[in-house]
């Protein structure tokens, strides 16, 4: 290669880098974002968890919507009360009402109990349920295939004896096993709330019993002694949470179920474990 030849490559990467620098900073001139400081400190006070129970995609999203008053911190299920207070106060905004979620899977059946085929497909709660309403008697329990313990993002629910059980001190109340279980078997409850029914089954109490000796027979004795803490919904007792009903220790003794389903979260947990070491039923 001789000495013009060097120069003339040269220049011309010399003169191709000038006119790549400058289209760069044209497109960056005419084409930016500009960014929103209120955003920015938000997002920076955000728990950071980008789990999305928040209803945006992700925490920068989310630290958007509250710059521009789409939304109030409460909606951030992982911040603590600490983090709203914080936030509403760097935003001049409103902090709203604090109300903490958790989550509750409302069945205690073990699946050996109620299943009526082998099921060898993929282990996919979803998929599961599309064949044939799922592989077991109960068309309203939990599966039991993981498919919300994969989806949560903080490891919250734990497989015990093939029936999923949340931990509370790990669950953060985002929704995403919820939204994603297809039997709605896991619902949203306060976090303060103590005691849940672990049944979701609105069958007679005869047919439910045929296959699932945890069910809720809808004997209503639960509603008889303590009123309005409790509602009947076909031939399912539920919680009344609506109403800020709260079921303690003393008014659980009072019921004693019959077939044990009002249980603590601590008992409904020391149950599964029983359970799956064969232990009580």
């Amino acid at each position: 290669m001789d000495m013009m030849t060097l120069i003339w490559a040269i220049v011309l990467l010399g003169g191709l880098g000038i006119i790549l620098g400058v289209v760069i900073a044209l497109f960056v001139r005419f084409f930016r974002v500009e960014s929103d400081p209120r955003a920015d400190f938000a997002l920076e006070l955000l728990p950071g968890a980008n789990c999305g129970g928040c209803g945006y995609a992700g925490c920068a999203d989310f630290a958007r919507a509250l710059a521009l008053g789409k939304a109030l911190p409460t909606n951030c299920p992982v911040s603590s009360s600490e983090q709203v207070s914080a936030i509403a106060m760097a935003l001049g905004i409103d902090a709203g009402k604090v109300e903490r979620k958790q989550a509750v899977v409302c069945c205690r059946s073990d699946i050996g109990e109620v299943r009526k085929m082998n099921y060898n497909g993929v282990q996919d709660c979803v998929a599961a349920n599309m064949v044939a309403g799922g592989p077991d008697e109960c068309r309203y329990g939990c599966l039991g295939l993981g498919t919300c313990a994969r989806k949560c993002p903080f490891g919250a629910i734990e497989i015990i004896g093939q029936v999923a059980v949340v931990h509370r001190e790990l669950c953060v109340g985002c929704g995403k096993c919820a939204a994603v279980c297809p039997r709605g078997v896991i619902k949203m409850v306060p976090a303060d709330s103590e005691y849940h029914i672990y049944c979701n089954s609105p069958e007679k109490g005869a047919n439910k019993r045929r296959f699932c000796a945890a069910g809720c027979i809808g004997c209503r004795k639960c509603e008889k002694l303590c009123g309005s803490k409790f509602k009947i919904s076909g031939f399912l007792s539920q919680v009344n949470y609506k109403d800020g009903a709260e079921v303690d220790e003393e008014s659980a003794a009072a019921i004693k179920c019959p077939v044990g389903c009002l249980l603590s979260v601590e008992e409904r947990l020391q149950a599964a474990y029983d359970k799956a070491k064969g232990g009580a039923k």
